[in-house]
């Protein structure tokens, strides 16, 4: 597991707005990124506004 200066490191910042590619949530979170977009596309009303775009 990624330790919290790596996770530091893969949040960005754009356009003001912090952001993480969702390769690397996947990384953390031990899934291949398409199940990760699979998941938020089939439980997008659990996720904030702002969580994808």
């Amino acid at each position: 597991m990624l330790d919290e200066i790596k996770i530091e490191n893969l949040i960005y910042n754009i356009r003001d707005k912090q952001v993480m590619l969702d390769s690397d949530v996947a990384k953390l979170y031990g899934y291949e990124t398409k199940r990760i977009n699979e998941l938020v596309k089939r439980n997008i009303e659990r996720f904030p506004e702002e969580f994808c775009f």
